[in-house]
């Protein structure tokens, strides 16, 4: 990797053949059991610098205005730290191991705690408690291999990774230094495509061997048992290209541990098993601190005709220890196997604190003279209970299929070695078509899939929803979802619905098949439990499932497990009627306010205690912010078009429509349009707003439209009439205000930067285009707005090869105002790439977001593969890494591939409506149950009662 300073943007690549990186003979031998990489993928040499990553920092500018802030921020984070707690936002707190260009894929599925590797071999990032992530690679953990040909003569022993690691000691060691660290990595390469990634060693260490490891998760869309698993397979194949056959044995070496210094706590067990199916291994059961759940990991080999499985149960890493890492690696030097009766040693004494343990598998095989072999590892890691830091304990997804003893993890291997097969066949099916289609750039395709590493590397909770129950839910004064509300009875629409699949449709109590048209995977059977699903908005902004960048990231759930995403909506619709009062200081202005007010959208389901404390985020004071609720209205009608499930509808129509009413506080003028109140009150927190915005007054335009469109499907036609009006008045008032011709200004306040072009300007548009509605605008307005972001946010910023920065002036200047406007937010700059594909603009789209991929993810860009981060500087340097945001890359393939319940959703003439006087216009005057009848869902048995 090179600094930005000299071969940064120089070129533009097309293509990333395997050819470039492996030789095509080593391909041609690999050619079978999905061993060689495949055509489209991310791939680094293994002996790829690292290169340490620069944190952006803020200007003295910036810093007299935030200086007030930064003092309740550092007073509050110390408050939180004397209650044992993090807060959310801590800026001070930096780790000791300092973020680089390493990351790989990740491991396991979704929600179970996570595992990081990276692409040279480390296991790293560290998230097994939820909220906390220790990104330090424990470097015990490898795989290494010994090979001995016939005759003795050649003998090669080498952990599989770089040996260049600043926490390796010396050699005279007895700990993990002694070990043969002699991989040079000029020969091995690393090829991502998640939730899969190949390393292949083409003749290292043996020149005569060729080895590939493919590392397989169980990421399987639509799949919500399976992608539940915290599991992965290692899968070695070995050719032996020599005239003599050779002696090979694999070895996994693990620290019992969970990340930091967990490992040196003590009261550590481990404990060698024999399980069925030739599955063998050894068991670390792992004592952790804090009052927090224990976990066990499984480290196992599968044995076969060809393949023997050994282990060593116990090896320490002091030169303390009874048998020390330097006496393993001997014995395996010596043997290639360790003894058979260690499987009958029992569980290890617990260890003191201290002292670190671990534990070894080792596989052999013979491999004859251009002969070919298959051995295979799993790991496993088994954390049944949640516990979030205020006491709250829930069972995780996956206990629903394995029971919540930590003994799972030995289940958990047997069938992730008998089970692999099939979930690469799924995969392959899923990420086929995509891979396949030649009108896709062959970046986009890669990356497409390898910004999914986020849902399971951004600290993701997947809950059996019993466990949430139990729970209850004592803080929060709440009105049931249903009933009848806002001018809808739903008891007797749920009568029709008994009879009927999540598609309104009769069913006649058969099980429908998957629908797979045009990209959204629905599962059309009848609606069952998926459980409950919260992800961080990143690993250094810890809050769970924060909703106004959820916005951006949401159409990768509904393109792929859709029942988790109409169920972190219900969470929402919930939330939108509770209220909470308990007093929370707002650390921006020091005032203080209640944490969830009733009719506001909160920020996110919270930190300490999500579901039961809501809003963590305490820098502003969210429910004045303008652009949660038409989020809000804009994800749910999005969803309840694509998805066709009325009973979802149902059940949140009263939250929308709560939604919208609160926001109408926010018009000052009675013009049907909200304005901003002059502090950075929407996503953007320190980028401030006055009057009418463009990005506030876009999306509360698009959320009329979304608003009337339920409106008229669920029945309340009144309500519908309602939104008709504010929104051709609100149209007229924002076009006045903020269209100057060529674009919308960034605000219709008097400050230096209201006539900024901001990238994300259009972000209702995108939202109405996205699921079906008309544009909000027309046509030859979008495009010209489109065309000048196109032109001076993306293409005068590096000459389009960083992504589309957030606010530029009409000069060409990048808009300096505040720390926001003046970076580049990778999840915009999608969300911008999939607008303009949306509106026939899909060359400037898609050189929009390759710069995304340029500066983030190619060779020559800044190395922040499988980390993300929110945005950058102009000079490349990062803020908050691993981050929600940009799996927005997902609403590209959304518009590239409208489902067909898109394209045929009920058309809404917005210009036919019923005249109303201003009075009449308020939501506030027009609480009435709506009694006239609707033909709101067509040919489907589910009617009204309206």
């Amino acid at each position: 990797m090179v600094g930005p300073t000299t071969s940064l943007f120089h070129r533009r690549k097309h293509s990333w053949p395997p050819e470039e990186f492996i030789t095509k003979t080593t391909l041609q031998l690999l050619d079978f059991d999905s061993a060689a990489p495949p055509p489209h993928a991310w791939r680094r040499r293994l002996n790829c610098h690292a290169n340490i990553l620069k944190e952006f920092t803020i200007t003295f500018r910036e810093a007299i205005k935030m200086v007030r802030l930064g003092i309740r921020l550092w007073s509050y984070v110390r408050e939180e730290a004397s209650h044992g707690r993090k807060a959310p936002i801590d800026p001070f707190t930096k780790e000791n191991c300092k973020p680089s260009a390493s990351q790989g894929v990740p491991l396991g599925g979704m929600g179970s705690g996570s595992i990081s590797r990276g692409f040279r071999g480390e296991f790293k990032q560290w998230q097994i408690t939820p909220g906390t992530c220790d990104p330090s690679p424990m470097m015990s953990n490898q795989f290494s291999i010994f090979i001995s040909r016939e005759g003795g003569h050649k003998k090669y022993a080498s952990v599989l990774a770089p040996g260049q690691h600043g926490s390796l000691g010396k050699t005279r060691d007895k700990g993990i230094s002694s070990w043969g660290w002699n991989l040079n990595g000029q020969h091995s390469t690393y090829h991502a495509l998640f939730p899969r990634a190949w390393t292949v060693y083409d003749g290292e260490p043996d020149p005569e061997l060729k080895i590939s490891c493919r590392q397989i998760s169980p990421f399987i869309p639509n799949n919500y048992r399976d992608s539940s698993l915290p599991a992965a397979v290692f899968v070695y194949t070995l050719v032996n290209t020599g005239k003599e056959r050779a002696k090979v044995s694999l070895l996994f070496t693990w620290a019992n541990s969970i990340g930091g210094t967990s490992h040196m706590s003590g009261g550590h067990v481990n404990e060698p098993f024999i399980g069925e199916d030739g599955v063998s291994g050894v068991l670390l059961h792992h004592k952790t601190g804090k009052g927090n759940p224990p976990v066990t990991f499984a480290i196992s080999a599968c044995e076969t005709q060809n393949v023997n499985v050994t282990v060593l149960p116990y090896f320490g890493l002091s030169e303390d220890s009874s048998f020390t890492a330097k006496d393993m690696w001997d014995k395996m030097e010596k043997n290639g196997k360790f003894d058979q009766e260690n499987f009958n040693s029992g569980p290890s004494m617990p260890s003191t604190a201290g002292d670190t343990i671990c534990a070894a598998v080792s596989a052999s095989a013979w491999v004859e003279a251009h002969g070919k072999c298959t051995v295979s590892f799993a790991l496993s890691w088994s954390s049944p209970k949640v516990k979030f830091s205020k006491g709250s304990t829930y069972d995780r997804r996956y206990t629903k299929f394995y029971g919540t003893s930590p003994r799972a993890a030995l289940d958990l291997v047997h069938d992730a070695l008998t089970h692999y097969k099939r979930w690469e066949e799924d995969i392959e099916a899923w990420q086929n078509p995509i891979l396949r289609d030649d009108r896709l750039p062959e970046w986009y395709k890669f990356t497409l899939f390898n910004e999914l590493y986020f849902l399971v590397a951004g600290g993701t909770v997947w809950i059996d929803s019993a466990s949430l129950h139990a729970n209850g839910n004592s803080q929060l004064q709440q009105s049931d979802l249903g009933g009848k509300a806002n001018g809808v009875d739903s008891k007797d629409q749920q009568n029709k619905l008994d009879n009927c699949d999540s598609n309104g449709i009769e069913s006649n109590g058969e099980a429908s098949v998957t629908d797979k048209s045009n990209g959204l995977i629905v599962d059309t059977s009848h609606v069952d439990d998926v459980g409950r699903f919260l992800y961080l908005e990143g690993v250094e902004y810890v809050m769970w499932n924060t909703y106004d960048v959820h916005f951006y990231a949401s159409y990768a759930l509904l393109m792929l497990f859709p029942k988790i995403e109409l169920n972190i909506q219900r969470d929402f619709a919930k939330a939108v009627l509770s209220e909470d009062g308990r007093k929370v200081k707002f650390l921006a202005e020091g005032n203080l306010g209640i944490r969830k007010v009733r009719g506001a959208v909160p920020h996110d389901l919270g930190m300490h205690d999500p579901w039961n404390e809501m809003n963590a985020y305490n820098i502003h004071d969210t429910s004045k912010w303008k652009d949660l609720n038409p989020k809000f209205v804009l994800q749910v009608y999005r969803d309840f078009a694509a998805t066709g499930d009325y009973q979802f509808g149902i059940d949140v129509w009263p939250a929308v429509r709560a939604a919208m009413e609160y926001m109408e506080q926010f018009d000052r003028d009675n013009d049907d349009l909200i304005e901003n109140d002059g502090f950075p009150d929407q996503t953007y927190d320190t980028w401030t707003v006055h009057g009418v915005s463009a990005y506030c007054g876009c999306l509360w335009l698009a959320a009329l439209q979304a608003a009337a469109a339920m409106a008229l499907q669920i029945g309340d036609k009144f309500f519908a009439e309602l939104c008709k009006n504010k929104f051709l008045n609100a149209k007229a008032a924002l076009e006045a205000k903020l269209w100057n011709g060529t674009y919308f200004n960034y605000d219709s306040g008097a400050s230096s930067n209201s006539k900024s072009i901001q990238t994300d300007q259009l972000a209702g548009q995108w939202y109405t285009a996205s699921s079906g509605l008309p544009p909000i605008f027309e046509d030859s307005k979008i495009k010209s707005t489109l065309q000048k972001i196109y032109d001076f946010n993306v293409m005068k910023t590096k000459g389009g090869r960083m992504g589309a920065v957030n606010g530029m002036h009409p000069d060409g200047k990048v808009d300096e105002t505040c720390m926001q406007s003046r970076e580049i937010w990778t999840g915009v700059t999608y969300a911008a790439a999939a607008t303009m594909i949306l509106s026939g603009m899909e060359e400037q789209g898609f050189t929009t977001a390759e710069g995304i991929f340029t500066a983030g993810w190619s060779e020559e860009g800044f190395g922040y593969w499988f980390q993300t981060p929110e945005g950058w500087t102009m000079d490349g340097h990062y803020r908050s890494l691993i981050y929600m945001r940009p799996l927005a890359i997902w609403g590209m393939q959304w518009a590239l591939s409208l489902p067909k319940a898109i394209l045929d959703a009920p058309k809404i003439n917005m210009m036919d409506r019923v005249h109303m006087s201003p009075r009449s216009r308020r939501f506030s005057h027009n609480s009435r149950v709506v009694t006239h009848k609707a033909k709101c869902f067509g040919d489907s048995s589910l009617s009204c009662s309206c």
